[in-house]
């Protein structure tokens, strides 16, 4: 999904060069293959074919034209230390899109050496961007356009059954270890070696184009840093830039109970997915679980629970907060969610450049993880773990398998989700009873991503592909413990191409510029 982890770690993934490098070594070796008896996950979608393919690259594109549809000097600028200026994020999504969709793919030489250094993401951290060389706006944008004719030249030189071939049952949890966004490997495609590769070069080529994956990645990594695209305008200090869409939010059918639980009951679930064609590694493969019985929010936390919480002094009492956020809440002399202010007895939020009163019924956003915890243990709950949030999301007990979308396996609708920014806001809980998990969970996709309690960890028969630094850099080694917690769920900012039940966020547990709330949990036997 990512270069970098989409919630805005100020060091991101290693550039689409040494990634497609990766894929080149990478792709030779073979992950175990699975146990035969082992689920598969969620029902996979069938692969597009190349003009649903051109059509889901065109829509992406139009997405990051207008969100950086600026003047040059908001381009350039840099509006945070953690986020890079916007037009390095353009130029960086035209630079992967080379290296995944002509280099890897035909084994092209680079269009513009030197570019892969400038826009490698593990290489310059997002503080350190407007000291690079940077493409200015009018040479980004011609330069990407340039790299997407000659990718649709290649999209359409395809032959259609590579894009529709399975994955063979070695394959299905990902190649050798290694993650998303290069590995530690000779970068064949990238660097025009692929011929003298022979049947790795082709084995590699058929892997990528599998299930259209190559094509997925592409198009879920441009959705994924207009996200990041759209954290960086809601931190921009001035007057509003974007438009301010405001559909009117289904209504809820009776009275809506915030407190309100769901009951889980113990047992095993498929964990994971072998068979999303887009998944990306750190989703796979699937596995069981068992978790006892919990309860779980039916909504996330409002921001009328949040007041709560404050009124009650949740942020000036150290009981409720662990050893490190307290000196995380002490440092940064946290009060209250970002963006928010108080006038009186009034409290306000800063959106886009635009000051309003804080809507009570909708989900709080842009708290920390460290804020989370806290207001989980002020109401005597506890945040889920990944587990309990995705058996919640998508186990469905009567049919014992999990689906991609609480709902079922069809796609995101307004009615279902909110995602895409159709709003530009979370929407007030209880008004999408129709998008609801098996067990009654509401708006677990879409409104705002959830923090987990647990850290981001690899799954059993984890295998890094199609570049190490998509995610397994970010887990732990040597035994050491979790730096980054796990987000699920998407955003209103997210594109439904970018989430599903099995898809993993992550980000540091300081972060709050990220479009990120959370919901409670309790074990079963727990008042």
């Amino acid at each position: 999904m990512r270069s970098s982890p989409l919630t805005g770690d100020p060091t991101t993934t290693r550039g689409p060069a040494a990634a497609a490098a990766a894929t080149a070594a990478a792709a030779t070796g073979r992950a175990g293959a699975p146990d035969p008896a082992a689920p598969a996950g969620p029902t996979a979608a069938p692969a597009l074919d190349a003009e649903a393919l051109a059509a889901g690259l065109a829509a992406a594109r139009d997405r990051s034209l207008a969100y950086t549809d600026l003047t040059e000097d908001d381009l350039l600028r840099q509006h945070s230390p953690l986020m890079s200026p916007l037009v390095w994020d353009l130029a960086h999504i035209g630079n992967y899109e080379e290296i995944w969709l002509l280099r890897a793919l035909t084994g092209a030489a680079e269009l513009r050496p030197g570019l892969d250094d400038v826009y490698d993401a593990f290489r310059h951290s997002r503080a350190s961007r407007t000291a690079l060389p940077l493409l200015g706006p009018d040479e980004a944008r011609a330069y990407l356009r340039d790299v997407r004719g000659r990718a649709m030249d290649v999209l359409t030189g395809l032959d259609p059954d590579l894009l529709h071939a399975p994955e063979t049952a070695g394959e299905a949890a990902g190649p050798e270890a290694g993650n998303g966004n290069g590995a530690e490997s000779r970068n064949g495609a990238a660097n025009g070696d692929g011929e003298r590769d022979g049947g790795a070069a082709v084995h590699r080529r058929a892997r990528l184009l599998s299930g259209s994956f190559v094509y997925g990645m592409v198009i879920q990594h441009e959705h994924q840093h207009d996200e990041t695209m759209l954290a960086t305008l809601q931190l921009r200090a001035g007057p509003p830039v974007l438009a301010d869409p405001r559909p009117a939010p289904p209504s809820p059918a009776g009275p809506v109970d915030e407190a309100a639980e769901v009951l889980v009951p113990a047992g095993e679930f498929t964990m994971g997915t072998s068979t999303e064609p887009w998944a990306y590694d750190n989703e796979r493969p699937a596995h069981r679980v068992f978790l006892p019985a919990f309860r779980l929010g039916r909504y996330p936390v409002t921001n009328r629970a949040h007041l709560a919480f404050i009124a009650d002094g949740g942020y000036a009492d150290e009981r409720l907060w662990s050893a490190e956020g307290w000196a995380w809440r002490c440092q940064e002399g946290l009060t209250a969610p970002l963006f928010w202010s108080r006038d009186g007895d009034v409290w306000t939020r800063r959106r886009f450049g635009r000051v309003e009163p804080v809507p009570l019924d909708e989900p709080v956003q842009h708290v920390c993880w460290y804020e989370a915890e806290a207001h989980a243990r002020w109401a005597g709950r506890r945040l889920p773990t990944e587990a309990e949030w995705e058996k919640a999301c998508a186990h469905d007990p009567v049919t014992g398998r999990s689906r991609r979308y609480p709902w079922g396996d069809t796609d995101p609708t307004p009615e279902l989700a909110n995602l895409g920014h159709r709003t530009a806001r979370p929407a007030p809980v209880g008004g999408r009873p129709a998008g609801a998990s098996p067990y009654g969970a509401e708006q677990m996709i879409g409104d705002v991503w959830e923090w987990t309690g647990g850290g981001f960890t690899p799954y059993p028969g984890f295998a890094s592909f199609p570049y190490r630094e998509y995610s397994e850099v970010f887990y732990p080694r040597d035994a050491a413990p979790a730096r980054f917690r796990v987000l699920r769920g998407g955003s209103w900012a997210t594109d439904p191409s970018a989430v599903r039940s099995t898809f993993r966020n992550w980000d540091f547990p300081i972060r709050r510029q990220i479009f990120a709330g959370f919901r409670l949990a309790r074990d079963a036997d727990t008042p």
